[in-house]
Parts: structure tokens; sequence; C-alpha cells
């Protein structure tokens, strides 16, 4: 049996041991959703987010895409954080970005991937802001590890600029925006400890009148 047939024979067996286990599993994921987390990560087939956080299918509502970038014009993770946000109310927004992401590779080599150009730009933009601190790390791996965090702090900072975010964060002050890395060598995962402090320098530029944000 090839590996494509093999996953619908799995399938089969998955439901039989979920029913054994609780009858009432598909009707009860059927009724709705109440997901906790909106996480935004990478697509890397390595990285499987509902294995490491530990948490149960409905925990978790998933966002994947190279790199996991935020960029300000994508329509898709706009979208799906304003669903997360404003529909599901989330209570957490976790970047997780991961040592050894091949999207980060590929936005330092310089080498032409066509329509991707675009995408990767965002990575290379992240590494303009950041060019001095990373130019003096002689260690390309070293290097390497220093962009994946703070690409996953940019892309922090692009979701604390949207204006439904805000109003969670500074009016009823009940969700947190998250930055992580997973490491693919040992499994553990690193909280860049990211807060909304790292939006108040440049709040000035970024919050909207009807948010009351700090000062």
């Amino acid at each position: 049996m090839n590996l494509y047939d093999r996953v619908f024979s799995n399938n089969k067996e998955w439901v039989q041991k979920q029913l054994q286990l609780d009858p009432t599993y598909f009707s009860g994921m059927a009724k709705g959703q109440t997901p906790e987390f909106l996480y935004i990560g990478c697509s890397d087939s390595r990285v499987a987010p509902d294995a490491f956080m530990g948490v149960k299918p409905g925990d978790v509502f998933i966002h994947r895409n190279i790199a996991n970038l935020v960029p300000n014009n994508d329509i898709s993770s706009l979208a799906v954080l304003q669903y997360a946000v404003e529909s599901l109310q989330v209570k957490h927004i976790i970047v997780c970005g991961h040592y050894g992401c091949g999207g980060v590779k590929a936005a330092t080599t310089h080498d032409d991937f066509g329509y991707m150009n675009t995408w990767l730009r965002n990575i290379q933009d992240v590494y303009r802001m950041y060019r001095d601190e990373l130019d003096a790390l002689e260690d390309p791996e070293a290097r390497h590890r220093r962009l994946v965090e703070l690409n996953v702090r940019e892309q922090c900072m692009n979701v604390m600029k949207l204006s439904f975010v805000q109003k969670r964060l500074f009016d009823s002050k009940d969700i947190k925006v998250h930055g992580w890395v997973y490491d693919l060598a040992n499994g553990e995962l690193k909280d860049m400890e990211v807060t909304v402090d790292d939006l108040k320098p440049n709040l000035d530029i970024y919050r909207f009148k009807n948010v009351n944000a700090p000062q």
C-alpha cells in the first residue's frame, strides 16, 4: 500500500479508536469551536503545534505559511486574525518560528526564487532593520537563529499594529500576544517574552484614535 492510500486506511482506524474512547467525540466536535489560542506558525512539515503544545483538537486555531509571517498586506493572515480575535474571541495570539527555517535561510541566500521573492522580502526587511546586530555575528548558524528570533518579534509587532487587536489589548485587556521559537533539534519551545511594551516606543505611529492605548 502506498503512502497516499495508507492515509485513508489510517483514518478509518483512527475514527474507530476515537469512537471507542468517546462515542460522542465527533458529534461534539461538529457543534462548534471555542479555541483559546490562535497559532501563527511556519508551514514546515516537521513542526506540529498540536503535538508539542500538548493540546486537544479544538483548543488551537491554526494559520501557517512560509516563515510564519504576518505581512501588513496579506489578506489571508489578516482575515484569520480578525476572525480569531473578533468572532472566536481567542485569549492568546502566538507567533511561532523555528530554528532551521527554510524560508528564513532562503531569504539570506540572494538566490532568485521567482514569485517567492515578494514573500521572502518581508524577512529581508527584518534583516535590514537589525543588520548591524546580525552582521556582527560571525557564525552563520548563530546569525540564522537570531534572525529567526527577530522575525518572530517583528511579526508580533505586525499583529499588534492591527486596530481590532489593539482594542482587545488596551480596551478590554483580555488578550495577549506571544512570540515563540521551536527548536527542531530538541523539541523545546522558547518564549521570546514579547509584550505590549514592545509597541509603546512606536505607539504614536500605529495606534488608533478609537483605542484607549497608553501614551
